[in-house]
């Protein structure tokens, strides 16, 4: 369906020009030259099968994020985003059925980077993503919508793979057995979270689920995190994940489809920068058991993201998008060279966690 963006954000009290904004693959993104400025954008419905849920979601954490920041002096309109609300009070306009739209205002003077150009910057990424987990210490992670049932919930990402192997659907399966050897083998760490979390050792928090660097705002001059953003995975779940998905894509040497696997390695001083960002904010929030399984973390996030890679190959390249033939064997084969390096390199990570304990 044809829509009229000036007629959106009309019904947010913006009247403006507006173009298309940033790279995400997932939702629509557009910048509203009002005064100030903000960002329009259209949620993908196929990715986020209840939008309304996804923002009920985002506006509570914002609000909540929003009193400690003004609680601490902080600037609330620059260190979380900003929610604006519809003619009608919503925190979303919906158009028809296919079409949801949400508004932000814009944080200014921020920078985002796609890949780590200096390893400090993973520290103050680390820092942004653990001064958002202590905001949200105290919120009750039960009162949000699963938005993604079983996103971080790796023995099930596990019986997906077994599914593929078992139907072979784009006849794959003969090429790839030493793949499918490696990650059977390493299902010995799936559950290493999970139990935890059901004996209770593990809490179950408000995660952010995509703790990439590019969801975070840099400052442009003094290149500190500002505002963590892209808030629609924020769900109950582990400290764990965001600690480990963020090492994942933040200390491989190398790109996510690197073919020459050689050039892929676990960068430990990628790792201590982010760890000592992110513990100077969270230490003495984490539990004993999750200060322990932060190392296995980034083992187990690899992992369940190369099966994921594996699977979607074995399926035929029907949930992630290639770009060149084989491209979720070369993922998954970078992904699965990341976690033999992270697990010969447990005892150096873990000397690292208690350094900046």
């Amino acid at each position: 369906m044809e829509f009229n963006l000036k007629d959106i954000c009309a019904q947010f009290n913006i009247e403006t020009t507006i173009e298309g904004y940033g790279n995400g693959h997932i939702n629509d993104t557009y910048l509203c030259e009002a005064a100030p400025r903000v960002i329009l954008q259209r949620i993908n419905i196929n990715v986020f099968k209840n939008p309304e849920e996804v923002m009920e979601n985002i506006y509570n954490v914002t609000e909540h994020v929003r009193k400690k920041i003004e609680k601490e002096g902080g600037d609330p309109d620059r260190e979380t985003l900003n929610v604006i609300r519809t003619r009608d009070g919503k925190n979303y306009y919906k158009l028809d059925d296919e079409n949801y739209f949400r508004m932000y205002k814009f944080v200014e003077d921020s920078v985002s980077y796609e890949i780590v150009e200096n390893p400090i910057q993973l520290y103050h990424a680390g820092k942004a993503f653990g001064k958002f987990q202590n905001w949200l210490d105290d919120f009750p992670a039960d009162k949000l919508f699963e938005t993604i049932v079983d996103f971080h919930k790796t023995p099930e990402r596990v019986k997906q793979l077994e599914a593929a192997i078992s139907k072979n659907a784009a006849g794959r399966l003969a090429a790839v057995q030493p793949e499918i050897s490696f990650a059977l083998d390493y299902a010995k760490y799936a559950s290493k979270i999970t139990d935890e979390m059901e004996k209770g050792t593990v809490p179950l928090r408000v995660t952010h689920n995509d703790t990439k660097l590019n969801n975070v705002l840099f400052d442009k001059d003094t290149g500190k995190g500002v505002c963590v953003i892209d808030l629609d995975t924020v769900m109950p779940g582990s400290v764990l994940y965001d600690f480990g998905d963020a090492l994942r894509f933040g200390a491989s040497s190398g790109t996510e489809d690197e073919e020459d696997l050689s050039k892929i390695w676990f960068d430990l001083e990628k790792f201590e920068q982010f760890a000592k960002g992110f513990l100077s904010e969270t230490a003495s929030c984490l539990t004993e058991m999750e200060i322990q399984l932060l190392p296995i973390s980034a083992l187990l996030m690899t992992y369940e993201c190369g099966i994921r890679f594996l699977a979607d190959y074995l399926n035929g390249d029907t949930y992630f998008k290639v770009h060149k033939d084989n491209h979720n064997l070369y993922r998954a084969r970078t992904q699965f060279k990341l976690v033999q390096d992270i697990e010969s390199k447990f005892d150096e990570m873990h000397a690292i966690i208690k350094k900046y304990l």
